[in-house]
């Protein structure tokens, strides 16, 4: 789930056949390079923003069908931060996850955070994927999908699954009737042929990649297909590649679970602003009586049982939002008031078009990446296995990815990253991550030969670089610099200890007229950014 991007605008190039179907490796890659035509370089325009003054932007066609590449175009749009130095380390490209995130902000965003001699080395380019935001066709298959109050997410009764069931059916039907032409080409082997668009467009020969959570695999990716066009690769907040995507998501729910559980831990440290109590268990238990008391009678007719989730859930990927979740949990649970919940719901929760449109991309791109099960029964074999023991987001997630059980195209096979021909490569986890849990990270690590892996101890939140962690940074910066990777004798290359966690908000903002999302000034940026994409 994610927030809107900013509104960017652009001028067109046109790639028609730039590009055939992605090599396997990579003499048919440069084979392919050379017999074709260049492609025209992209004509930028000025889209500055009193944050960004020197952004700017445009766009570029690609076919939606590689092996058709004088087929249908379709429209990517890209933004650009483009180097000051007298000599370019050549273009960054930087993707914020999803599937189904925008990366036009993200370009400003890393340009403007990473330290001012690195940035200005390189030319920092964003872009919408296929489907996604300012690029065209941009997806939405049923608006107001997320539109309240849902079912309750827990199946309790055979009605509440019924309901659930149909309204999984319903979506994937919606994109089906919407996008039969363009679903089999929304994945994650086309954005990264994409790319290759884009570098070829850029006048590039070799490209540099920053992507955080599901980018983390699209760079993998890139760099299996297009090994030799790889120069600098980061991926922070690792996905694991070798569970896409079933599976990843069942992991996730332990993770998420385990998060929950440290804000209630947090809560009980500070029961002296927040009342609810020293014990954590406790507390939690009182967490699940306000979530029971919603389902029954959502609260101002918008914050149900699945809405409830839907607010909590953020606190998964970043501590910065606790101090806000514990306001809106100590409101309803002590002075039996629903304002701060139906508030917090308004501002971290609701899905306005842009995350209609992230959440359309991010299901036909997971349902379309891998196979799923097709039989129901195995999901809820599998799920209540999970909320057994990991309640919190089991079922929430279960629903968010049931589309995929019911998805009109056919599936691919998730592409094997493991890859021995690239220079040396810079990995980011934190080790309580729940979006993307640490195994992920050891795993690519373990698969990508000669890569460097550097883990924040005890840090639990999603997308750990840029956010105000100097030792994380700092490594960063070198290997942006130089190429310059840590090297160590155990599974991490380096350990940065985590940053603090948040601190409760002032008496004065916990009253519900007052309550706003409490936020680290460090940090908050790439947070809204990335969003919450599962």
């Amino acid at each position: 789930m994610r927030r809107s991007a900013a509104v960017l605008c652009g001028v067109t190039v046109v790639l028609t056949g730039t590009l055939a179907a992605a090599p396997a490796d990579a003499s048919a890659s440069q084979s392919a390079d050379t017999a074709r035509t260049a492609a025209a370089k992209i004509t930028w325009k000025k889209c500055g923003t009193d944050d960004a003054p020197t952004l700017q932007c445009a766009s570029v066609k690609v076919p939606l069908d590689y092996a058709k590449p004088r087929g249908k175009q379709i429209t990517l749009a890209l933004s650009r931060v483009p180097h000051t130095a007298p000599k370019s380390q050549g273009p960054l490209l930087v993707n914020p996850g999803g599937p189904g995130g925008s990366g036009l902000s993200l370009a400003p965003f890393v340009a403007s955070s990473l330290p001012k001699e690195v940035a200005a080395q390189y030319d920092v380019i964003g872009f919408d994927p296929r489907g996604v935001g300012k690029s065209q066709p941009a997806l939405d298959c049923k608006p107001g999908y997320f539109d309240p109050v849902r079912p309750d997410s827990v199946p309790s009764t055979p009605a509440i699954e019924k309901a659930n069931l149909a309204r999984a059916k319903s979506f994937a039907q919606a994109c089906g009737r919407k996008y039969k032409d363009v679903l089999p080409y929304i994945d994650t082997v086309s954005a990264v042929k994409d790319m290759d668009s884009i570098r070829k467009a850029l006048g590039a020969s070799k490209i540099n990649y920053f992507g955080y959570s599901y980018g983390t695999y699209l760079g993998a990716v890139y760099a299996k297909l297009f090994p030799e066009r790889v120069r600098r690769l980061v991926l922070d907040s690792i996905v694991d590649p070798t569970g896409v995507w079933y599976d990843d998501n069942i992991q996730q729910d332990y993770a998420f679970d385990k998060r929950h559980k440290a804000l209630m831990a947090w809560i009980a440290k500070y029961d002296s602003t927040y009342k609810l109590g020293t014990d954590p268990k406790k507390i939690e238990a009182k967490w699940y009586a306000m979530r029971a008391a919603l389902a029954k009678k959502p609260a101002g007719g918008k914050v149900g049982a699945s809405e409830l989730e839907d607010i909590f859930i953020p606190g998964g990927y970043n501590n910065g939002y606790w101090p806000t979740l514990a306001q809106t949990f100590a409101a309803y649970v002590n002075k039996h008031d629903t304002a701060a919940l139906v508030k917090a719901y308004d501002s971290i929760a609701a899905i306005d078009a842009s995350g209609d449109n992230g959440y359309s991309v991010y299901t036909s791109v997971q349902c379309r990446d891998a196979s799923w099960p097709r039989d129901w029964k195995q999901w809820r074999k599998d799920n209540w296995a999970v909320y057994e023991k990991a309640p919190f987001m089991a079922w929430n997630n279960a629903w968010y990815n049931a589309p995929c059980a019911f998805w009109p195209t056919k599936t691919l096979k998730p592409v094997n990253v493991a890859n021995s021909k690239l220079p040396p490569v810079l990995l980011f986890q934190a080790t309580d991550d729940a979006a993307t849990p640490y195994q992920g990270g050891v795993t690519m690590h373990r698969l990508l030969k000669g890569s460097s892996l550097v883990v924040e101890q005890g840090g639990g939140n999603h997308g750990i670089t840029l956010s105000g962690n100097a030792c994380l940074d700092k490594h960063l910066a070198a290997y942006l610099t130089n190429g310059k990777v840590p090297h160590g004798n155990g599974v991490a290359d380096a350990v940065c200890k985590k940053t603090a966690d948040p601190k409760p908000q002032p008496a004065a903002q916990t009253s519900p007229s007052t309550l706003r999302p409490a936020v680290a000034a460090v940090g908050d940026s790439l947070r809204g950014i990335l969003g919450f994409g599962r």
